[in-house]
């Protein structure tokens, strides 16, 4: 992978046509790092937020060697690359054929269940395997969530405590897991979780050998500045120890977002000005799909190339390059008055999921990705890496 100083040598060198996706390398390893100082738990790299070979591999070399997967296809990504990285099969709705492969081809031994159906189909995919560690998964409050997941996952209380007295029969270790929603901005949504999960201990008095309290750490956007990150840490120890369980389960959590957003961003270009609607090469069908649905709001940065910019900022909304109107980010983003055609646009935090949803509609795709070394438009962590900050 080629890599340049910044990203302003890259748009002066290249020139780009096309969007050009960069990684920060860096900025993975003091995530990372930040989260195993702070975390006192595994920590499973969610693979889903950004499967890149080069990704996964400074997860690896930061220390992370274990993976929460939902797909076959995730599994041979990290597989590829670290034959002994442990994945844990976390999506709570498998194909009999995928829960067979990944036992008996990948040795993942480690499945989340959120169903009495799904609990069958697991024993019966792996023979009635000895050695299975299950996780039942619970329904909680997704309500300080940007994306709520709550809807799709997870068993109500009484059918969850249900199933742990169920999977507890065929499972060698057992696991209770839930998970807060995506882009969380309340720890106080963690003590909802860990209640719920302490109702069930209380109410099967089954101690689980695991509870897994998912992802849902946040980054910072321009109009989503989470507390720092040691508020969630604390908020999450304290809640825990408030079970007072003769036996501490080992904690698991799954970040996705948190290790891997500052690290990417996309660079653009002004195809047409229409007044306060910049239209650009890139779009909701490409790596800026959270622009679009969620309407997450990307930090932006005009790239100058040494000409003069305007002092007054003006918010934009961008149109994607498709044919489709859905192919819009309200934005706003803010940028010098005199943006105009031709322009480079740095969109920032694409380190998450900027990749995973790009597609080829209409024929607009760009594989063009580079490795840069300069700082994050915005970044949650210090250059120590001693604790996590903000800096809009």
């Amino acid at each position: 992978m080629k890599k340049f100083r910044s990203v302003d040598d890259l748009v002066n060198q290249l020139k780009p046509v096309n969007p050009v996706y960069c990684i920060r390398k860096e900025s993975v390893r003091k995530a990372s790092k930040f989260f195993q100082k702070s975390f006192s738990g595994r920590i499973l790299y969610a693979v889903k937020t950004n499967p890149n070979p080069e990704i996964i591999k400074t997860v690896i070399d930061s220390g992370i060697t274990n993976f929460d997967i939902a797909s076959i296809p995730e599994i041979k990504i990290v597989k590829n690359i670290d034959p002994g990285a442990k994945c844990y099969y976390m999506n709570t709705v498998k194909s009999r054929e995928n829960i067979k492969e990944a036992y008996f081809n990948y040795g993942v031994k480690v499945f989340s269940l959120d169903t009495k159906d799904e609990l069958i189909k697991i024993i019966e995919s792996t023979n009635q395997a000895k050695n299975l560690e299950l996780f039942v998964r619970v329904s909680v409050s997704n309500e300080h969530a940007e994306i709520d997941l709550s809807k799709k996952f997870g068993a109500a209380n009484a059918e969850a405590a249900g199933l742990l007295r169920l999977a507890k029969q065929y499972s060698k270790k057992i696991g209770l897991s839930f998970h807060v929603g995506s882009q969380c901005m309340h720890p106080i949504s963690y003590t909802k979780g860990i209640e719920e999960v302490g109702n069930i201990i209380k109410k099967t008095k089954i101690v689980p050998d695991y509870i897994n309290i998912g992802g849902g750490f946040p980054t910072i956007y321009p109009d989503l500045i989470p507390q720092p990150m040691e508020n969630y840490f604390e908020e999450i120890k304290k809640n825990i120890k408030k079970l007072k369980l003769n036996k501490q389960p080992e904690l698991f959590c799954e970040p996705g977002r948190a290790i891997v957003a500052e690290s990417g961003s996309t660079i653009v270009k002004v195809v047409l000005r229409k007044k306060q609607k910049l239209f650009i090469n890139d779009g909701t069908y490409g790596s800026l799909f959270d622009g679009g649905v969620p309407n997450i709001v990307y930090p932006s940065r005009l790239i100058t190339n040494g000409r003069i910019i305007s002092k007054k900022m003006t918010a934009f909304d961008f149109y994607g390059p498709t044919c489709d109107s859905m192919d819009y980010m309200k934005g706003p983003f803010i940028l010098p008055n005199n943006v105009k055609e031709n322009d480079y646009i740095e969109l920032g935090q694409l380190g998450a999921y900027g990749l995973t949803f790009r597609t080829k509609f209409n024929g607009f795709y760009s594989d063009e990705i580079y490795e840069v070394e300069d700082a994050p438009i915005m970044t949650m962590y210090d250059k120590e890496n001693k604790k996590s900050f903000l800096v809009a």
